[in-house]
């Protein structure tokens, strides 16, 4: 099959096509890709154009390029929304569909460091309680979660009884979050969390730093989610002024 009879760049032309293959299925999740040679022959474009197209694809997530194997469709997202709007864990994998669940991987008291008291903005906190946990979406891994909070806000004995810290702050301390201040990462391989998450080594994560604060403005929860990527995506709406 030849696009050359379309008059934009012969990349974009591509990109649409594997595109196109994806979504009617003569490529599936997780399939293998033909080879290039294969692929540029097909398309009836030089392998330099078909590269630009599947790098583009792999920056835009739709495929993985592992050296030396070739390259794989990627897994659709179960949960894409924009990051502007605060959820759960919990409440993105249910509205998704899927049954969340936890699996508990530690949950203790620390001494609070300097690096906690700055998150909470108090020097008056002297113990935290340290929560590491894997969210799990139809009991497949997902998210590995680590969760601070002030260790007065939460009875520790009790965090296994409910999926949401949100609402454990809700139902033990009264405290409500209202809003989070948020940082985004990519993350490249790391031997536990891959692990854990059943991760391949050159699949990425993204892992959101947050900052969770109720309408008063106080500090309460502090977390560092790591989201497998071929699960979940985020965007932000971004308006002009």
């Amino acid at each position: 099959m030849s696009i050359k009879s379309d008059s934009r760049h012969l990349y974009l032309q591509v990109i649409d096509e594997i595109t196109r293959d994806i979504e009617n299925g003569t490529y599936s999740e997780n399939e293998k890709l033909p080879s290039e040679y294969q692929l540029s022959k097909h398309l009836g474009v030089s392998r330099a154009t078909l590269r630009e197209a599947l790098r583009i694809l792999e920056e835009d997530n739709v495929v993985t390029r592992r050296h030396g194997v070739g390259t794989f469709v990627n897994s659709k997202p179960i949960f894409s929304s924009g990051i502007e709007e605060l959820k759960s864990v919990t409440h993105m994998i249910e509205e998704s569909g899927k049954i969340a669940g936890s699996q508990y991987l530690s949950a203790e008291i620390v001494e609070a460091t300097d690096e906690d008291k700055a998150k909470f903005s108090s020097d008056s906190i002297d113990t935290i309680a340290k929560i590491e946990r894997v969210r799990t979406a139809d009991r497949k891994p997902v998210v590995f979660c680590i969760d601070k909070v002030p260790a007065a806000l939460i009875p520790l004995d009790h965090v296994h009884e409910e999926d949401s810290i949100f609402n454990l702050l809700e139902e033990y301390a009264n405290k409500r979050i209202s809003y989070a201040v948020t940082y985004i990462e990519p993350i490249s391989y790391h031997d536990r969390i891959y692990s854990i998450l059943n991760c391949a080594p050159d699949q990425s994560l993204l892992l959101l730093k947050q900052v969770h604060y109720t309408s008063e403005d106080e500090a309460i929860l502090y977390s560092a989610n790591y989201f497998r990527s071929d699960v979940f995506s985020f965007h932000v709406l971004r308006k002009r002024t």
